[in-house]
C-alpha cells in the first residue's frame, strides 16, 4: 500500500472517506473579511472568512483514460436533485455524494491515492502558513468610464473645457495610422470577470466550522462561489526570519558587548 492510500486509510472515520493530504484544493463561499491577530507574529491582519468545503470527489480524470490528462472533479455546495439533468444526478449517485450546487474540476500533476467518494476538508487540504491561490468571479460594474476602469486623471476642468473633466482624450493619431488600435484602453464593461489573487497566506483554520482566513482580499462578492489551490509560485508556505543578534560597524566588524557595571 502506498504512502497517499495508508493516509487514506487512517483517515476514514465516521463513515467518511477523506482524500489525501497531498491533494491541495477546495472549493468554498466568500463569508466577509475580519480583523485577527496573527499567531506568529501576533500583528493584526485584515483577513477574508471563506467556508470551505467539505467537497466530494465526484469524478477522477486520468492521463492513461479517454480523458487523456489528470483532474479531479469536485462538488460544493447543496441542491434539489430534481432542478439538475438526470445524468447529472447519475454522476452524483455513482461517486456516492449528495447532488451538488457547483461542480468545479480541478488539474493536477498526479491521482495517486484520489478516487471518487472521497472527501476534501480544509484542515486536511491545507494548514496555516501555507501559501495559496484563490480565483473567484470580481464584482460586476457594468459599463464604467476611463477613470474608473483604467485610471485615468481625467482633462483639466478650467481654460474654456466644457465637460471634459473625465472624458478620455484623443484615441488615435492622425499622422501615423490614422485608426484605433487594438486593445486602446476605453471605456467599457468592468468587471464580473474570472479573477486569481497569487500567493495568499492562511493565516488559521477553524477545522469545527471549516473556515479558513486569508491575509488580505479575495475576488467576488459574499457569497460567491471560490476556488483555493496551492499556489503556483516556489515558495509554497511561510518561513520566519531568525534575525542575527551580533551587531556590526559599518566597516563589518563585530562590536563586542560592553562590560557590566561593577565587573572588571
Amino acid at each position: 500500500m502506498s504512502e497517499a492510500q495508508a493516509t487514506t486509510a487512517t483517515a476514514e472515520t465516521g463513515g467518511v472517506k477523506k482524500a489525501p493530504t497531498t491533494f491541495h484544493a477546495i472549493l468554498g463561499e466568500k463569508v466577509g473579511m475580519t480583523q485577527i491577530y496573527h499567531p506568529k507574529d501576533q500583528n493584526l491582519y485584515g483577513v477574508t472568512v471563506v467556508k470551505a468545503g467539505p467537497c466530494p470527489i465526484l469524478r477522477v480524470k486520468t492521463a492513461d483514460s479517454k480523458d487523456g490528462y489528470n483532474a479531479v472533479q469536485l462538488g460544493f455546495g447543496s441542491r434539489r436533485e430534481k432542478t439538475i439533468s438526470k445524468s447529472q444526478v447519475g454522476q452524483f449517485k455513482k461517486a456516492g455524494a449528495a447532488t451538488a450546487r457547483y461542480v468545479r474540476e480541478i488539474r493536477v500533476d498526479d491521482v495517486k491515492g484520489l478516487e471518487a467518494g472521497q472527501t476534501v476538508a480544509a484542515d486536511t487540504a491545507f494548514k496555516p502558513g501555507d501559501y495559496v491561490d484563490v480565483q473567484g468571479i470580481s464584482k460586476g460594474h457594468g459599463f464604467a468610464g476611463v477613470m474608473k476602469r483604467h485610471n485615468f486623471r481625467g482633462m483639466p476642468g478650467s481654460h474654456g473645457a466644457s465637460d471634459k473633466e473625465r472624458s478620455p482624450g484623443s484615441l488615435a493619431s492622425r499622422r501615423a495610422l490614422g485608426r484605433v488600435l487594438p486593445g486602446q484602453r476605453m471605456a467599457g464593461h468592468y468587471g464580473d470577470a474570472v479573477t486569481t489573487t497569487i500567493k495568499i497566506e492562511i493565516v488559521q483554520i477553524d477545522p469545527e466550522q471549516g473556515l479558513i482566513y486569508l491575509a488580505g482580499a479575495v475576488p467576488g462578492p459574499r457569497g460567491g462561489l471560490v476556488t483555493i489551490h496551492e499556489t503556483v509560485k516556489n515558495k509554497k508556505f511561510r518561513t520566519e526570519i531568525i534575525r542575527s543578534t551580533i551587531k556590526k560597524d559599518k566597516m563589518g566588524n563585530i562590536i563586542k558587548p560592553g562590560a557590566k557595571p561593577g565587573k572588571k
